[in-house]
Protein backbone atom coordinates (compact mmCIF):
# COMPACT_ATOMS: atom_id res chain seq x y z
CA UNK A 1 0.00 0.00 0.00
CA UNK A 2 1.61 3.54 -0.68
CA UNK A 3 2.47 6.04 1.73
CA UNK A 4 -0.84 8.58 0.45
CA UNK A 5 -3.05 5.40 0.88
CA UNK A 6 -1.52 4.81 4.28
CA UNK A 7 -1.44 8.10 5.37
CA UNK A 8 -5.58 8.40 4.52
CA UNK A 9 -6.05 5.12 6.07
CA UNK A 10 -4.63 6.02 9.58
CA UNK A 11 -6.33 9.72 9.51
CA UNK A 12 -10.02 8.33 9.09
CA UNK A 13 -10.01 6.07 11.26
CA UNK A 14 -8.34 8.09 14.39
CA UNK A 15 -10.69 11.19 13.31
CA UNK A 16 -13.84 8.69 13.21
CA UNK A 17 -12.86 7.16 16.88
CA UNK A 18 -12.25 10.68 18.07
CA UNK A 19 -15.64 12.15 16.64
CA UNK A 20 -17.54 8.83 18.17
CA UNK A 21 -16.64 9.90 21.42
CA UNK A 22 -18.20 13.22 21.61
CA UNK A 23 -21.16 14.27 22.54
CA UNK A 24 -21.87 17.90 20.97
CA UNK A 25 -25.07 19.46 19.93
CA UNK A 26 -26.04 19.08 16.30
CA UNK A 27 -25.50 22.49 14.87
CA UNK A 28 -21.91 22.43 16.03
CA UNK A 29 -21.41 19.79 13.30
CA UNK A 30 -20.46 20.67 9.89
CA UNK A 31 -21.27 17.04 9.15
CA UNK A 32 -24.80 16.64 9.74
CA UNK A 33 -27.53 14.91 7.74
CA UNK A 34 -29.88 16.65 5.82
CA UNK A 35 -33.63 17.09 8.25
CA UNK A 36 -35.77 17.98 5.34
CA UNK A 37 -37.83 15.30 3.13
CA UNK A 38 -35.61 14.79 0.29
CA UNK A 39 -33.38 12.97 2.59
CA UNK A 40 -30.08 13.57 1.38
CA UNK A 41 -27.12 13.61 3.44
CA UNK A 42 -26.31 16.86 1.82
CA UNK A 43 -27.53 20.44 1.70
CA UNK A 44 -27.26 23.06 -0.81
CA UNK A 45 -25.09 26.37 0.31
CA UNK A 46 -23.64 29.60 -1.52
CA UNK A 47 -20.19 31.13 -1.31
CA UNK A 48 -20.18 34.94 -0.92
CA UNK A 49 -17.08 34.76 -3.09
CA UNK A 50 -19.56 34.53 -5.91
CA UNK A 51 -20.34 38.07 -5.53
CA UNK A 52 -16.86 38.79 -4.75
CA UNK A 53 -16.73 41.78 -7.66
CA UNK A 54 -19.36 43.63 -5.89
CA UNK A 55 -18.77 43.00 -2.37
CA UNK A 56 -16.58 45.48 -0.29
CA UNK A 57 -13.23 43.51 1.24
CA UNK A 58 -12.62 44.95 4.35
CA UNK A 59 -8.95 43.29 4.64
CA UNK A 60 -7.95 44.84 1.61
CA UNK A 61 -8.53 48.29 2.18
CA UNK A 62 -10.70 50.88 0.60
CA UNK A 63 -13.91 49.33 -1.32
CA UNK A 64 -13.84 48.26 -5.11
CA UNK A 65 -15.32 50.65 -7.31
CA UNK A 66 -18.16 48.20 -8.06
CA UNK A 67 -18.69 47.24 -4.20
CA UNK A 68 -22.27 47.62 -4.85
CA UNK A 69 -23.46 44.85 -2.37
CA UNK A 70 -23.70 44.47 1.84
CA UNK A 71 -22.59 41.02 3.39
CA UNK A 72 -26.39 41.38 4.57
CA UNK A 73 -27.52 41.56 0.66
CA UNK A 74 -25.86 38.52 0.01
CA UNK A 75 -27.87 36.22 2.58
CA UNK A 76 -30.61 37.99 1.64
CA UNK A 77 -30.00 36.79 -2.25
CA UNK A 78 -29.14 33.20 -0.87
CA UNK A 79 -33.04 33.06 1.18
CA UNK A 80 -34.78 34.41 -1.62
CA UNK A 81 -32.97 31.37 -3.60
CA UNK A 82 -34.26 28.67 -1.36
CA UNK A 83 -31.04 27.56 0.17
CA UNK A 84 -30.23 25.45 3.11
CA UNK A 85 -27.36 27.52 3.81
CA UNK A 86 -24.93 30.52 3.11
CA UNK A 87 -21.12 30.88 3.65
CA UNK A 88 -20.23 33.99 4.88
CA UNK A 89 -16.31 34.98 3.96
CA UNK A 90 -14.23 36.55 6.61
CA UNK A 91 -13.03 39.39 4.62
CA UNK A 92 -16.56 40.61 3.58
CA UNK A 93 -16.83 41.34 7.34
CA UNK A 94 -16.41 45.04 8.63
CA UNK A 95 -12.45 45.25 9.52
CA UNK A 96 -13.14 45.59 12.81
CA UNK A 97 -15.99 43.61 13.18
CA UNK A 98 -17.98 43.63 17.35
CA UNK A 99 -19.83 40.58 18.80
CA UNK A 100 -22.73 43.02 18.16
CA UNK A 101 -22.40 42.73 14.44
CA UNK A 102 -21.43 39.27 14.19
CA UNK A 103 -25.11 38.20 16.61
CA UNK A 104 -27.05 40.59 14.19
CA UNK A 105 -26.11 38.37 11.70
CA UNK A 106 -26.34 35.29 12.87
CA UNK A 107 -29.99 36.47 13.62
CA UNK A 108 -30.62 37.86 10.17
CA UNK A 109 -29.56 34.70 8.42
CA UNK A 110 -32.11 32.66 10.55
CA UNK A 111 -34.59 35.50 9.54
CA UNK A 112 -34.09 34.08 6.14
CA UNK A 113 -34.94 30.46 6.48
CA UNK A 114 -30.97 29.54 6.62
CA UNK A 115 -28.04 28.58 8.44
CA UNK A 116 -24.39 29.39 8.33
CA UNK A 117 -22.68 26.43 6.37
CA UNK A 118 -19.20 27.95 7.07
CA UNK A 119 -16.75 30.55 6.57
CA UNK A 120 -13.42 31.21 5.26
CA UNK A 121 -10.30 32.85 6.02
CA UNK A 122 -7.26 33.87 3.43
CA UNK A 123 -4.34 32.77 5.51
CA UNK A 124 -1.12 31.75 4.98
CA UNK A 125 0.65 29.44 6.92
CA UNK A 126 3.78 29.35 5.02
CA UNK A 127 5.06 32.75 5.42
CA UNK A 128 8.45 33.14 7.57
CA UNK A 129 8.40 32.80 11.36
CA UNK A 130 7.94 35.64 13.25
CA UNK A 131 5.81 38.59 12.88
CA UNK A 132 4.20 37.38 9.87
CA UNK A 133 3.77 34.22 10.78
CA UNK A 134 2.17 35.52 14.33
CA UNK A 135 -0.21 37.84 12.44
CA UNK A 136 -1.68 35.25 10.27
CA UNK A 137 -2.12 32.68 13.40
CA UNK A 138 -3.33 35.35 15.59
CA UNK A 139 -6.47 36.55 12.97
CA UNK A 140 -6.93 32.62 12.47
CA UNK A 141 -8.42 32.46 16.12
CA UNK A 142 -10.02 35.91 16.26
CA UNK A 143 -11.93 34.01 13.27
CA UNK A 144 -12.04 30.96 14.69
CA UNK A 145 -13.86 33.54 17.43
CA UNK A 146 -15.82 34.67 15.43
CA UNK A 147 -17.33 31.54 13.77
CA UNK A 148 -17.89 30.45 17.22
CA UNK A 149 -20.57 33.42 17.72
CA UNK A 150 -22.17 32.76 14.98
CA UNK A 151 -22.33 29.23 15.06
CA UNK A 152 -20.58 28.50 12.30
CA UNK A 153 -19.52 24.83 12.00
CA UNK A 154 -16.34 25.27 9.99
CA UNK A 155 -13.72 27.52 8.38
CA UNK A 156 -12.23 26.83 5.22
CA UNK A 157 -8.46 27.63 5.52
CA UNK A 158 -5.71 27.67 3.38
CA UNK A 159 -2.15 26.16 3.99
CA UNK A 160 0.10 28.44 1.96
CA UNK A 161 3.20 28.92 -0.75
CA UNK A 162 6.83 28.51 -0.13
CA UNK A 163 8.02 31.96 -0.03
CA UNK A 164 10.73 33.20 -2.51
CA UNK A 165 14.46 31.40 -1.24
CA UNK A 166 12.61 28.35 0.87
CA UNK A 167 12.17 24.65 0.25
CA UNK A 168 8.65 23.14 0.33
CA UNK A 169 9.82 21.17 2.45
CA UNK A 170 10.50 23.63 5.50
CA UNK A 171 6.93 25.12 4.58
CA UNK A 172 5.25 22.36 5.14
CA UNK A 173 6.87 21.96 8.56
CA UNK A 174 5.66 25.74 9.37
CA UNK A 175 2.48 25.34 7.73
CA UNK A 176 1.69 21.98 9.93
CA UNK A 177 2.92 23.17 13.22
CA UNK A 178 0.99 26.46 12.73
CA UNK A 179 -2.29 24.56 11.58
CA UNK A 180 -1.74 22.15 15.20
CA UNK A 181 -1.92 25.66 17.09
CA UNK A 182 -4.80 26.95 15.38
CA UNK A 183 -6.29 23.59 15.62
CA UNK A 184 -5.94 23.24 19.49
CA UNK A 185 -7.49 26.02 20.01
CA UNK A 186 -10.29 25.54 17.38
CA UNK A 187 -11.17 22.48 19.13
CA UNK A 188 -11.70 24.39 22.33
CA UNK A 189 -14.32 27.24 20.44
CA UNK A 190 -16.09 23.29 18.92
CA UNK A 191 -15.60 24.80 15.75
CA UNK A 192 -13.89 22.77 12.50
CA UNK A 193 -11.02 23.67 9.94
CA UNK A 194 -11.05 22.82 6.79
CA UNK A 195 -7.98 22.48 4.78
CA UNK A 196 -8.36 23.44 1.00
CA UNK A 197 -7.03 22.31 -1.98
CA UNK A 198 -6.06 25.72 -2.83
CA UNK A 199 -2.56 25.83 -4.74
CA UNK A 200 0.49 26.20 -3.36
CA UNK A 201 1.79 23.19 -1.08
CA UNK A 202 -1.81 21.79 -1.79
CA UNK A 203 -1.93 21.78 -5.39
CA UNK A 204 -1.79 17.85 -5.57
CA UNK A 205 -3.29 15.29 -2.89
CA UNK A 206 -0.01 13.63 -2.27
CA UNK A 207 0.99 17.35 -1.01
CA UNK A 208 -1.85 17.91 1.37
CA UNK A 209 -1.11 14.63 2.98
CA UNK A 210 2.51 15.12 3.42
CA UNK A 211 0.76 17.92 5.32
CA UNK A 212 -1.78 15.81 6.81
CA UNK A 213 0.75 13.53 7.75
CA UNK A 214 2.31 16.65 10.17
CA UNK A 215 -1.19 17.49 12.03
CA UNK A 216 -2.12 16.36 15.17
CA UNK A 217 -5.36 13.63 14.59
CA UNK A 218 -8.35 15.02 15.54
CA UNK A 219 -12.39 15.24 15.35
CA UNK A 220 -12.19 19.08 14.76
CA UNK A 221 -9.68 18.64 11.38
CA UNK A 222 -10.78 17.76 8.07
CA UNK A 223 -10.03 18.77 3.88
CA UNK A 224 -12.26 21.09 2.12
CA UNK A 225 -12.95 19.48 -1.61
CA UNK A 226 -12.62 22.42 -3.53
CA UNK A 227 -13.54 20.62 -7.50
CA UNK A 228 -12.12 23.85 -9.22
CA UNK A 229 -9.03 24.43 -7.81
CA UNK A 230 -6.28 21.51 -8.93
CA UNK A 231 -4.93 21.66 -12.33
CA UNK A 232 -3.49 18.13 -12.71
CA UNK A 233 -3.58 16.20 -16.21
CA UNK A 234 -6.75 14.38 -14.23
CA UNK A 235 -8.47 16.63 -11.47
CA UNK A 236 -11.41 14.38 -11.31
CA UNK A 237 -8.74 11.26 -10.39
CA UNK A 238 -7.40 13.93 -7.90
CA UNK A 239 -10.99 14.61 -6.49
CA UNK A 240 -11.32 11.08 -5.61
CA UNK A 241 -8.22 10.92 -3.25
CA UNK A 242 -9.15 13.76 -1.03
CA UNK A 243 -13.19 13.40 -1.04
CA UNK A 244 -13.01 10.66 1.60
CA UNK A 245 -11.60 13.48 3.93
CA UNK A 246 -14.00 15.96 3.24
CA UNK A 247 -15.80 17.74 6.01
CA UNK A 248 -16.96 20.54 3.53
CA UNK A 249 -17.20 20.99 -0.47
CA UNK A 250 -17.29 23.74 -2.83
CA UNK A 251 -18.10 23.23 -6.12
CA UNK A 252 -16.76 25.59 -9.33
CA UNK A 253 -19.03 24.95 -12.41
CA UNK A 254 -15.56 24.61 -14.07
CA UNK A 255 -12.03 22.72 -14.03
CA UNK A 256 -8.67 23.45 -15.55
CA UNK A 257 -7.07 20.06 -16.95
CA UNK A 258 -3.57 20.34 -17.04
CA UNK A 259 -4.13 24.26 -16.58
CA UNK A 260 -6.30 24.51 -19.22
CA UNK A 261 -9.87 25.47 -18.23
CA UNK A 262 -13.35 23.53 -19.25
CA UNK A 263 -16.80 23.16 -18.16
CA UNK A 264 -16.94 21.16 -14.98
CA UNK A 265 -18.69 17.68 -15.15
CA UNK A 266 -21.20 18.16 -12.25
CA UNK A 267 -22.81 15.01 -12.12
CA UNK A 268 -19.87 13.55 -11.96
CA UNK A 269 -18.41 15.97 -8.76
CA UNK A 270 -21.70 14.87 -7.00
CA UNK A 271 -21.10 11.57 -7.63
CA UNK A 272 -17.64 11.55 -6.22
CA UNK A 273 -19.29 13.51 -3.29
CA UNK A 274 -21.76 10.62 -2.64
CA UNK A 275 -19.17 7.53 -4.00
CA UNK A 276 -17.02 8.84 -0.78
CA UNK A 277 -20.45 9.16 1.36
CA UNK A 278 -20.17 12.61 1.97
CA UNK A 279 -22.79 14.54 4.50
CA UNK A 280 -22.44 18.64 4.90
CA UNK A 281 -23.32 21.09 3.03
CA UNK A 282 -22.32 21.48 -1.10
CA UNK A 283 -21.64 25.08 -1.33
CA UNK A 284 -21.42 26.70 -5.42
CA UNK A 285 -19.25 28.95 -5.52
CA UNK A 286 -20.00 30.57 -8.81
CA UNK A 287 -16.54 32.34 -10.24
CA UNK A 288 -16.83 33.12 -14.13
CA UNK A 289 -17.23 36.23 -15.68
CA UNK A 290 -20.61 36.57 -16.29
CA UNK A 291 -23.50 38.32 -14.19
CA UNK A 292 -23.29 35.94 -11.16
CA UNK A 293 -27.05 37.05 -9.78
CA UNK A 294 -28.55 35.67 -13.28
CA UNK A 295 -26.03 32.94 -13.63
CA UNK A 296 -26.25 31.54 -10.03
CA UNK A 297 -29.98 30.84 -10.27
CA UNK A 298 -29.54 27.76 -13.32
CA UNK A 299 -26.37 26.25 -11.71
CA UNK A 300 -28.36 25.78 -8.09
CA UNK A 301 -31.10 24.21 -10.16
CA UNK A 302 -28.83 21.80 -11.67
CA UNK A 303 -27.11 20.57 -8.02
CA UNK A 304 -30.71 20.33 -6.81
CA UNK A 305 -31.29 18.07 -8.72
CA UNK A 306 -27.68 16.12 -8.80
CA UNK A 307 -28.27 15.94 -4.78
CA UNK A 308 -31.94 15.49 -4.04
CA UNK A 309 -33.04 14.08 -7.30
Amino acid sequence: MSSYHSSRRQFLQTSLLGTAALTVPDSLFALQKCTSTNASPMKLSLAAYSFNRYLPNSWRGTPKPGSTMTLHDFIEYCGEQELEGTELTGYYFPENVTQEYLEKTKQFVKQQGLEISGTAIGNDFCVPEGEKLDFELNRAKQWIDNAAVMGAPVIRVFAGRVPKGDREEAAIERCADTMNKALEYAAKRRVKLALENHGGITSTPEQMMSIIDKIDSSPWFGINFDSGNFQTDDPYRDLEKIAPLAINAQIKVAVRRDGKKEPADLKRIVGILKQAKYEGFVVLEYEEKENPREQIPGYLAQLRELIYG
